[in-house]
């Protein structure tokens, strides 16, 4: 029996290996912890209304201001990874995320939940944020896309589990406990942190530079129209997560862990659309799916409109039929997001950590007005056309960005 022999080059790859899982584990963890701070506290909106005495608009807005304080720091949070390394901002958005959590548990007054909402989007921001950076730190291309929609599944669970987690906490205990399940979930990410490596900083660059690259990136197509497609897709989603709680609880009567346990369907569709992207995306290329996850959702978005322009059908016939279009909607988004997020970052090779940073910021910015709107949209048709043409911009856009993704004919 001959021994095998061990090249210095395999010795290398296998503790590479172990480096882009444990970066993978991080990363998801903290993507999951930014979108559960949403999820797990979406099917007790109608009781935190209730608790704190405030109308429906003005409970919405607890979910508006934690999407808008994720936004508009994001590209500071990028210039502070770029010039400080990662870990030590990492850092200190999960300090302030877990923080924040367990103040909102103790916390009794509603211009107080809503201060403390968007610090926690703030902290939550950072580090999904940086947690892209990361995974663009080492991958790029289709394979950026692929790793992505790993992230996605990350996502999903938060979509999915927290939602679910959200309406049994709802049912059998208070949504406080949500806040604290939050606050622990962050001091695990931050433990976390030390357990991989991280890029150094680099040479600081002044404010007047940071300008000149964020505006030099955002006037090149290759990287605008993707980030702006992906944007106008995650603000559907943020529009119908939203208003979905009202309208499953008081329009069909939906207890909260009922509604708590859509959100495993919700997950299912979101998973279905990342599994599509991480086994397609080398054969068909990032530009094809972004375009068909675009196309998905405005078709749902249209069908959204239909069915509550159509009076008299049956509440169970409509509940099953917006719950679908629901699904549709999501899976849609989950093949459009990580493919307009990597085609946008790839074309910008010397300034990574500023394109994530800067994608992130304009497609939660997008998302932020969005869910600023959606708590002045009460009527069924009024929110459904909203999301409708969201879907039609994030087409509209994609067809711009890849303009060669339908095939021409006689090729």
């Amino acid at each position: 029996m001959t021994e095998k022999t061990i090249s210095p080059a395999d010795e290398e790859q296998a503790p590479l290996h172990h480096v882009n899982r444990r970066i993978m584990a991080l990363s998801c963890l903290l993507v999951f912890m930014a979108q559960m701070a949403t999820t797990i506290y979406l099917p007790s909106l109608p009781i935190v209304a209730h608790d704190f005495g405030m109308s429906r608009s003005y409970a919405a807005l607890s979910i508006s201001v934690f999407v808008i304080g994720a936004a508009a720091p994001v590209v500071l949070w990028g210039v502070a990874a770029d010039r400080y390394g990662r870990r030590g901002p990492l850092l200190t958005s999960l300090a302030l995320f877990v923080l924040t959590s367990a103040a909102i548990a103790l916390i009794r007054s509603p211009e107080g939940l809503l201060v403390l909402r968007a610090l926690q989007g703030i902290g939550a921001g950072g580090s999904a944020i940086i947690a892209r950076i990361l995974v663009r730190d080492r991958w790029s291309g289709d394979e950026l896309a692929r790793r992505l929609s790993v992230l996605s599944i990350a996502f999903i669970t938060a979509m999915g589990g927290g939602q679910f987690l959200g309406g049994l906490i709802g049912r059998y205990a208070h949504w406080e406990a949500g806040f604290a399940v939050l606050a622990t979930v962050g001091v695990v990410a931050g433990a976390l942190t030390f357990t991989v490596p991280f890029e150094a900083g680099r040479t600081v660059q002044r404010p007047s530079e940071v300008l000149r690259i964020c505006l030099t990136i955002s006037r090149q197509p290759g990287f605008l129209s993707p980030a702006l497609a992906g944007g106008a897709g995650f603000a559907t989603i943020v529009l119908l997560q939203e208003v979905s709680p009202f309208v499953f609880q008081e329009h069909f009567g939906l207890a909260t862990d009922q509604y708590g346990s859509l959100g495993l369907l919700l997950g299912a569709a979101y998973f279905a659309g990342a599994m599509t992207v991480n086994r397609l995306v080398a054969r068909a290329g990032s530009g094809r799916l972004m375009t068909a996850g675009s196309i998905v959702m405005t078709a749902a978005g249209v069908l959204m409109i239909v069915l509550w322009s159509v009076p008299g059908l049956p509440d169970t016939g409509v509940l099953v039929a917006f719950v679908a279009l629901y699904c549709v909607t999501t899976f849609g988004q989950s093949v459009l997001f990580p493919n307009s997020m990597a085609t946008a970052v790839t074309s910008q090779q010397g300034h990574g950590a500023y394109a994530v940073s800067l994608c992130g910021f304009l497609q939660q910015s997008m998302a932020g007005v969005a869910a600023a709107g959606a708590a002045l949209l009460h009527a069924d048709l009024a929110w459904a056309t909203a999301a409708a043409a969201l879907g039609a911009a994030a087409w509209l856009l994609t067809r711009i960005a890849v303009p060669t993704a339908v095939p021409k004919e006689g090729k």
